[in-house]
């Protein structure tokens, strides 16, 4: 007969965490909330830590390159959504790698036969008064000078004038050879009191713009994740469909780290890809795995090589997994039993393999529970999916804003890579129905028969930063109350207490009519 579990399948709202004492000294400032990426040894730092535990889910609608950026500056991470041709994808990890805080890629050129109109037309568009002028008015053209809005007078100009009579020549510039530091860049605008600073390379080919009030910008991302030659951090996720294609292009355009994308990570197939990219490129380059619910599925894949584990089957707002199929677990229960697993894992055989909590976030402060509970990082879709930053649409719906949100397990996404059962689609490696969840949702034609997610909306949240920077806040006040200023001492202080439904009441507004209409609850 089948196996019954005496335990029941919990969520993150059926806990509470209980306030330890409070030393002198644990305030939100000296809370650190670096967390490890991917499997490091006893004694030994991992290759890969976040700066703060937040990561953006492998969803088109969430994560490109813009995401990446934003979410590298604060210090998490994304992982470019996989449900897209290879080239697109290795296109977006490549211009998160080349981009550079500070160093603007110049995308408002003209030649210098363009006239004073075509400037007006362009600044109207873009909204950009400085303008490099360069040999065919390509980005990277060789540079001939710069045209602001200082250089001309509107009303007092010919418009048909060229703007090689009216721009500041080259040879007349302050600029910056390729390869200068952000640092030195600024003290050079400061020095000669400019607003712009060209950088180029020995050809005089334009490489990057420097602005004197991108300085400020660059002092409040004092979290940056960046690699070893200061570029921004970036995952991808793959499939077990087409890896053999897909990971050599995200290896060559950058990737730092890759994550099979599946709704069931306890396969096969998933220890197949796998060992393909570790037997091909080794150390280069990271590789997550998942997803699982308990401590067989996290064993399977840390015996395989994985370094880090997704934790979740049925719990994000966007899935219908667990009612299509009957199949999943509660968050908390989940966590907490492959955090166990984890644990003994590494007291067994100094191995440490990160686990990372995949939805089931409703508040801010379930991130908290999920890392008091043993996870190292938390990933996140409808989170992220309510900024200026995800590739949804943003759109007015009854006199408020929203931002579209779909799942990879609807049709609009048409994601059959991750859900393809033992069908008649071949597996980039010959073999029939290689897949990435173990036969969930079978394809026909690379369509889902049927859908494990919806197609949706989100309320519109404004800019990443600011909302994330409220979030790290009550996470850093949290963790004080518990008395802790790491992860690490989290994991190994922190106590929990089952609630009742009274006192989830209890714990929430009620019995007053509240003024403030923001007091919304979740996040």
């Amino acid at each position: 007969m089948a196996t019954v579990l005496p335990d029941l399948s919990r969520t993150f709202s059926e806990f509470l965490l209980l306030p330890n004492l409070t030393p002198r000294g644990c305030t939100p400032e000296a809370v650190d909330l670096a967390a490890p990426l991917c499997r490091f040894s006893k004694g030994s730092e991992p290759d890969l830590q976040l700066n703060v535990p937040l990561t953006s889910s492998i969803m088109q609608s969430v994560s490109n390159d813009r995401m990446a950026v934003a979410l590298a500056r604060s210090g998490g991470l994304s992982f470019v959504f996989a449900s897209q041709p290879v080239a697109s994808q290795a296109a977006m990890v490549q211009r998160v790698k080349k981009f550079k805080a500070g160093f603007v890629a110049s995308d408002t050129n003209l030649p210098p036969d363009a006239t004073l109109q075509d400037v007006i037309t362009v600044s109207r568009r873009t909204g950009h008064t400085t303008i490099a002028i360069t040999e065919g008015g390509k980005p990277d053209g060789r540079l001939l000078g710069i045209l602001t809005g200082r250089d001309y007078r509107l009303g007092h100009v010919d418009a048909n004038e060229q703007v090689a009579r009216v721009m500041t020549p080259f040879e007349s510039l302050v600029y910056a050879e390729d390869g200068i530091s952000l640092k030195d860049a600024n003290s050079l605008i400061w020095e000669h009191k400019i607003n712009t600073l060209p950088v180029v390379a020995a050809d005089r080919s334009l490489r990057h713009l420097v602005f004197r009030k991108d300085y400020e910008d660059h002092k409040e991302n004092p979290d940056e994740l960046v690699d070893d030659e200061k570029r921004l951090v970036v995952g991808a996720g793959i499939n077990t469909f087409d890896y053999r294609e897909r990971v050599p292009a995200l290896v060559e355009a950058g990737a730092d780290v890759l994550c099979i994308d599946s709704s069931d990570g306890y396969s096969e197939y998933q220890a197949d890809c796998l060992r393909y990219v570790k037997e091909t490129y080794g150390d280069r380059v990271k590789v997550g795995v998942g997803n699982v619910v308990d401590r067989d599925g996290f064993a399977y894949l840390s015996d395989a090589g994985a370094d880090f584990v997704k934790v979740g089957v049925g719990p994000g707002s966007i899935c219908i997994t667990r009612e299509q199929k009957g199949i999943g677990r509660g968050q908390a229960s989940a966590v907490l039993d492959v955090a166990a697993a984890r644990d003994e894992l590494f007291e067994r055989t100094g191995e440490y393999v990160p686990i990372c909590s995949d939805g089931g976030i409703f508040h801010d402060y379930h991130i908290t529970l999920a890392l008091a509970m043993g996870a190292d990082f938390v990933m996140m879709g409808r989170y992220f999916a309510r900024f200026d930053e995800s590739p949804a649409p943003r759109i007015r719906m009854g006199g408020n804003f929203v931002k579209e949100y779909w799942g990879e397990g609807t049709s609009r996404a048409n994601n059959w890579e991750r859900y393809d059962g033992k069908g008649a689609n071949q597996g980039a490696n010959g073999a029939l129905g290689t897949n990435g969840s173990n036969g969930s949702a079978q394809s026909r034609q690379g369509r889902l028969l049927f859908e494990e997610g919806v197609d949706g909306y989100v309320p519109y949240a404004g800019k990443l930063k600011d909302n994330l920077t409220q979030t790290l806040a009550k996470i850093r006040a949290t963790m004080c109350n518990c008395g802790v200023t790491s992860i690490e001492q989290l994991h190994r202080d922190a106590r929990l207490t089952v609630v009742s439904a009274t006192s989830l009441r209890e714990g929430g507004i009620h019995d007053v009519a509240v003024k403030d209409s923001d007091m919304a609850p979740g996040l």
